[in-house]
């Protein structure tokens, strides 16, 4: 029985076991606070992501974000803050171009409902590197476009970071800009 357990362990740990450049990892779970700020919304809310490695070069993705924008007054009138929920889910190729670098490409299917308002339906796609800069730090810079059903299509930049506290734990940051938006996240981070 404990034969059997060990080898079924670690027949599904060999998909997971794959990573790219050394010292990054495509298999993480992550949480925590995310907020957006722009011209015509300010909200804040939770946010979890999450990644697995399919094999050295390829990778899936997802996450699921749910904020609620700030109550407003206009002239006078008090509206309350609406709840926004946002999915993603894609997949992503990364190939090592130096020691601890790999040059990212991403591809996902994006939706948000917006409450009192119909489902928004798009994608995205981005480019960019990710590095170990240091063994308990690593960066990424990422330029993307993003479109939708009834959403202009828009380009952007990402740019994020994760402190290591050890070879499983630590704090990761994300910040998105895109014209007239910013969106910031901040959570703890589960590599396995």
């Amino acid at each position: 029985m404990k034969k059997s357990l060990l080898a079924l362990t670690l027949l599904v740990s060999l998909p997971f076991a794959a990573s790219a450049a050394e010292g990054l990892s495509y298999n993480y779970v992550e949480g925590g606070y995310v907020a957006s700020n722009g011209d015509n919304v300010d909200a804040d809310g939770w946010n979890v992501n999450g990644s697995a490695a399919l094999t050295d070069n390829f990778h899936v993705f997802g996450g699921y974000t749910f904020q609620k924008t700030d109550d407003e007054t206009i002239g006078g009138v008090r509206f309350d803050g609406v709840d926004v929920d946002q999915w993603r889910v894609g997949l992503g190729y990364n190939h090592p171009i130096a020691a601890n670098t790999d040059l990212l490409a991403r591809v996902a299917y994006e939706s948000a409902k917006v409450e009192g308002f119909d489902r928004f339906d798009g994608y995205s796609a981005e480019v960019g590197v990710r590095s170990a800069l240091a063994p308990n730090f690593e960066g990424y810079a990422l330029a993307g476009y993003e479109d939708g059903d009834d959403v202009d299509g828009d380009f952007y930049g990402r740019v994020g970071a994760q402190v290591k506290f050890n070879q499983n734990w630590g704090v990761t940051g994300d910040v998105k800009f895109a014209d007239g938006d910013t969106q910031y996240f901040v959570g703890p981070r589960l590599t396995f």
